[in-house]
């Protein structure tokens, strides 16, 4: 039977006789978080709180959100689509043009912004 010092130096290698919770028992990704009870998270807070907080969030969001605007008719939804189309189009061979360094490129790429803009001056009036 082993001494008392040497029991103690075993408990605290091995955990107390009986107790699961040493280290001997523990997995290698096992061990608890500190300042928390049993490894959790938060212990404090209710289970489900969080979610609620995001719910209320989201509503506030929803009750901020500012009021819709007038539906379109399909003419006008279309022009509206069609201008935005134009003008993202223009934006990428503006982005091409300035990247571009041939002489042939840069003038296809004029041409085409050329093009878009006057698609979308007829667009606007």
């Amino acid at each position: 039977m082993p001494s008392g010092g040497r029991l103690l130096i075993l408990a605290a290698v091995f955990g107390a006789p009986g107790n699961s919770s040493g280290p001997a028992f523990r997995g290698r990704h096992e061990s608890p978080r500190k300042g928390t009870v049993n490894g959790s998270y938060n212990p404090a807070v209710a289970r489900g709180w969080e979610s609620k907080s995001v719910e209320a969030q989201q509503a506030e969001a929803e009750e901020k959100a500012t009021p819709a605007l007038p539906p379109l008719s399909a003419e006008e939804a279309a022009r509206r689509r069609q201008t935005e189309t134009l003008r993202l189009a223009r934006l990428r061979v503006l982005q091409q043009l300035k990247a571009s360094s041939n002489p042939r490129h840069r003038k296809l790429l004029e041409d085409a912004l050329a093009d878009l803009d006057q698609k979308l001056s007829r667009l606007r009036a």
